[in-house]
């Protein structure tokens, strides 16, 4: 059973604070086995890479076979099913439509003292895109990180997917297909991670990698975090979901589970104003749990991290939302954009009972890689803005140096930085000579 709390509860702050604090990464201390893996790579190169996909992926490859061929990836695709690659692609193209509105544009004007101002945006030259290989295998997530740094014009895009025993998923070489993505390396860990960030003698080194994995991966893109940039540290799953009692329990049970399903350390959570339908949807829960195919796996994470909270009114619920900062928000109340006005952290959110989690994860257009262990407070998911970067501009006139430059000599002075002074007033003085 999951976590009854009512607001009405004498002890409600105290278990709610125990909820909030429950610690859901399942694994093993596990950098100073990262930190030996980069360092290999970082001295053996290709070598380690090979030796550590034997070891861990049960694959042996060469430099020459460590990417899939074009042949290679032509014969896997036309594995998919016609039905497949249709959903594949309609999923594409209402993610691709939806970022694309993301774009930025450049700006220029000029200030009252004559000086022209404004900024420019372009992408990163290359960028390295992780997908989980084995049971967590989804091309969904690979149109998720790859179409974003398409649409900003990344130059070169380079997807690492391990393939344990040589088994290929057909979907996630399509997905890449898709995406515009050039090359797709078999191999996956930390190992891809070091590779992608300091590049070996067939894998090329980028600017910034993407894409969720395991503890080992998690591990290594925090250890390789300043070489190249990162999208973020991806958590366990989690959904909120605020309902009234206008609701088919069994609906709501499903959307909770579609995310327990995905890991024995995901969380779902009910906060309802109804006390029927808390109950309701607790028995519906445990009657799909009887029969869904992951069973386990989401009756652990029920049964572990799950909970169910009554509280007195909406505004109630907006509050505990905000403290939890979801990386999924369902709001399936009568008036959902009302409610949402009144919530600030989010990773994404869901409005209205016509709207599951699930169509987010792949055809809704919105990403789904989002930020998840409350920091939905302070970070967004991942969107176009990760793969580009701002440069700032500006060009002073004779006259606006004259007009400011005398503030910038000051405030160089009042810290002791005696060149940067100079820099201003020798052009101060040039001006003063004419």
């Amino acid at each position: 059973m999951p976590h009854f709390l009512s607001t009405q509860d004498a002890d409600f702050d105290e278990g709610f604070a125990r909820l909030l604090a429950m610690k859901r990464e399942d694994s093993p201390d596990v950098d100073e086995a990262v930190g030996r893996i980069i360092a290999d790579v970082r001295t053996r190169g290709d070598d380690a890479v090979i030796d550590l996909t034997r070891r861990f992926d049960r694959l042996t490859l060469t430099p020459d076979t460590l990417a899939f061929t074009e042949d290679e990836i032509d014969e896997e695709i036309a594995r998919v099913p016609d039905a497949d690659r249709a959903a594949l692609e309609r999923a594409a193209e209402r993610i691709r439509a939806y970022h694309a509105r993301q774009m930025p544009e450049d700006a220029e004007w000029v200030d009252p003292e004559g000086a022209t101002l404004g900024w420019r945006w372009t992408p990163v030259r290359a960028a390295g895109l992780y997908v989980p290989g084995g049971l967590a295998s989804y091309p969904s997530s690979l149109l998720m990180n790859a179409i974003p740094a398409q649409v900003a014009g990344v130059e070169r895009l380079v997807v690492t997917a391990p393939t344990p025993d040589g088994k290929a998923n057909p979907l996630v070489l399509l997905a890449a297909r898709l995406s515009g993505v050039e090359t797709v390396f078999r191999v996956g860990g930390a190992q891809a991670i070091a590779a992608l960030a300091y590049g070996t003698a067939t894998i090329p080194a980028v600017d910034k990698i993407t894409g969720p994995g395991n503890a080992y991966v998690a591990a290594a893109k925090r250890r390789v975090f300043g070489r190249v940039g990162i999208d973020m540290i991806a958590g366990p799953s989690e959904i909120l979901v605020i309902a009234d009692g206008d609701n088919d329990p069994d609906w709501i049970a499903l959307d909770l589970l579609s995310q327990a399903e995905h890991d024995e350390s995901a969380q779902a959570i009910l906060i309802t104003t109804d006390d029927g339908l808390a109950n309701d949807v607790a028995r519906a829960v445990e009657a799909r749990l009887k029969t869904l195919e992951r069973r386990e796996i989401a009756g652990a994470s029920w049964r572990d991290f799950g909970a169910i909270v009554t509280v007195n009114n909406l505004g109630e619920a907006a509050e505990l939302a905000d403290m939890i900062a979801p990386e999924h928000l369902e709001l399936c109340v009568a008036t959902p954009e009302a409610l949402a006005d009144n919530i600030s952290h989010a990773g994404a959110m869901f409005l209205g009972k016509w709207t599951p989690e699930a169509i987010g994860d792949y055809v809704g257009g919105p990403n789904h890689v989002l930020p998840t262990a409350r920091s939905a407070r302070f970070s967004s998911g991942l969107s176009v803005m990760d793969f580009l970067k701002r440069t700032t501009i500006a060009t002073m006139t004779p006259g606006a140096l004259k007009a400011i430059g005398p503030s910038a000599e000051r405030l160089a002075r009042s810290e002791s930085l005696e060149a940067h002074g100079l820099s201003v007033r020798a052009r101060l003085d040039r001006l003063n000579e004419q």
